[in-house]
């Protein structure tokens, strides 16, 4: 438990035990005053609840603005970090795209488009990192967007890793309106997942038909009794693969919140997951 935790609780304790104790000697001091007679016992007890409500509100404030002022603090120093991060990666970007031009030798393209890899990867983190915050300290706003475009946007990412794996895209038109970046993690979470415990056959089929998207790989098939565990978090299938088993915990939590239905199944050749965007559907 870090500091600022045991300093709340510990103050919220103190608060607490001073009020219960003032409003118990309030108590006395009324029944002793008017008597202990049933007909003053709701005055008197609506009294000391009011009265004990009054003072914990302007002990708890008083205790808990530093607190609350060094959160203000942090969050605006994150702003302002995150800000001045996103000009130094769109200045390696655009930098890269003008040496692009002008180098023809291989070796020094290659190195170039390593540049422009890691550049993406590092702007990609920093969205990440960006969506995570504003989504704890602001109201992320949804919209109106393509799942076609999305799907697309998510495969492009996997381009480098994916290799020889066949991906074979059915979707149809179909606007949905929801956090979009969130959706972008869901499907990265997904695609990743497909790609990562794929097998020989190398394949993966993407189709969304009656507002049911599915994303099928071949590999090995998720054992029955494991079906319902796999959105736990840092539960993980195989436990020798790299990772911390937090995808699929991240992709249930976004559904839940977001009216997806999510579920996975257990196929003979390899596993599905299926979300159903009923409820996202916009035409």
């Amino acid at each position: 438990m870090n500091s600022k935790k045991k300093i709340f609780y510990i103050s919220q304790t103190i608060v607490l035990l001073f009020v219960l104790i003032l409003s118990l000697c309030l108590n006395y001091f009324l029944y002793y005053s008017f008597g202990f007679i049933k007909e003053n016992m709701l005055f008197v007890t609506l009294f000391s609840v009011c009265f004990a409500l009054f003072v914990y509100f302007l002990l708890a404030k008083s205790l808990l603005e530093p607190l609350f002022k060094s959160d203000d603090n942090l969050e605006k120093t994150i702003k302002e970090t995150l800000h001045e991060l996103n000009i130094p990666v769109s200045t390696i970007e655009l930098n890269v795209k003008m040496l692009e031009k002008n180098i023809e030798n291989e070796k020094n393209i290659k190195r170039l488009k390593r540049i422009k890899q890691a550049s993406s990867n590092l702007l990609s983190l920093y969205e990440n990192m960006e969506y995570s915050i504003k989504k704890e300290i602001d109201k992320i706003e949804n919209q109106d967007f393509d799942l076609k475009e999305c799907v697309l946007l998510s495969l492009e990412k996997f381009d480098d890793i994916k290799k020889d794996i066949l991906v074979t895209m059915e979707v149809e038109k179909l606007h949905i309106y929801t956090d979009y970046h969130g959706f972008c993690i869901v499907l990265d979470n997904l695609f990743s997942n497909a790609i990562k415990y794929n097998n020989n056959e190398k394949k993966i089929d993407v189709v969304c038909k009656n507002n049911i998207l599915s994303i099928f790989n071949t590999g090995i098939s998720i054992e029955g009794n494991n079906v319902k565990k796999v959105f736990d978090q840092y539960y993980q299938e195989d436990e020798h693969s790299n990772g911390f088993g937090l995808g699929l915990n991240i992709v249930k939590e976004f559904c839940d919140n977001n009216k997806i239905l999510v579920s996975i199944k257990a196929h003979q050749e390899g596993t599905i997951v299926y979300l159903d965007l009923s409820k996202l559907h916009k035409n």
